[in-house]
C-alpha cells in the first residue's frame, strides 16, 4: 500500500474511534443526567405518582446507558487506530454501522412500546394505570433520545464509508 494511502486509512480510522468515543461520552453524560436526576426525584415523589414510575424507568435506563457507554469509551482506541489494513478498517466501519442500524431498529421498537404503555393505562379498569403511565412516558423519552443519538451518530460515521470505499485499488 503506498504511504499516502497509509496515511489517509490511519487518520480515518483515527477520526472514527475518536467521533465513536466523542459519541459515547455524549451517550455517558444523558446516562448521568439521567442517574443524577431521575435518581434524586424519584426519593421525593409519592410511590403511587405518575412522576414516581417516570423516574424509577429513567434510573434503569441511565444504569444501562452508563454501562454501554462506558464500555463504548473502553473499546474505541482512536490513539491505536493507525496500522489497520483497508480491509480491516472496511469491517470495522461496516461493523460499526450495521450495529448503529440495528440500534436505530430498536429504538423505533422502545417509542413503539412506550406509546403501547401509554395507551394501555389509558384504558378503563387497568390496575396501577399511574405505573404504566409513567414507565410509558420514560420509555418514550429514552426510545427517542436514543433514536435520534443513534440516527445521527450513524449519519456522521457513514460519512466515512465512502472515504474508505475511495482508497479500494
Amino acid at each position: 500500500m503506498p504511504a499516502s494511502v497509509s496515511v489517509a486509512l490511519d487518520a480515518l480510522n483515527q477520526q472514527r474511534e475518536l467521533l465513536t468515543q466523542q459519541g459515547m461520552g455524549l451517550l455517558g453524560a444523558w446516562a448521568l443526567l439521567n442517574l443524577l436526576l431521575s435518581g434524586w426525584l424519584v426519593a421525593r415523589t409519592g410511590r403511587r405518582t405518575v412522576r414516581h414510575h417516570f423516574h424509577l424507568m429513567n434510573v434503569a435506563w441511565g444504569a444501562v446507558n452508563a454501562t454501554i457507554a462506558t464500555w463504548g469509551i473502553i473499546q474505541a482506541r482512536p490513539l491505536r487506530a493507525a496500522g489497520r489494513t483497508l480491509a480491516a478498517s472496511l469491517e470495522a466501519q461496516f461493523g460499526l454501522e450495521k450495529l448503529l442500524l440495528l440500534n436505530v431498529g430498536l429504538d423505533v421498537a422502545y417509542v413503539t412500546a412506550g406509546a403501547w404503555l401509554l395507551a394501555r393505562a389509558a384504558r378503563a379498569g387497568e390496575q396501577r394505570p399511574e405505573r404504566l403511565r409513567g414507565f410509558g412516558q420514560a420509555v418514550l423519552l429514552q426510545g427517542g433520545f436514543l433514536l435520534a443519538f443513534d440516527a445521527g451518530l450513524y449519519g456522521l460515521i457513514h460519512r466515512f464509508a465512502a472515504a474508505l470505499l475511495a482508497l479500494v485499488p
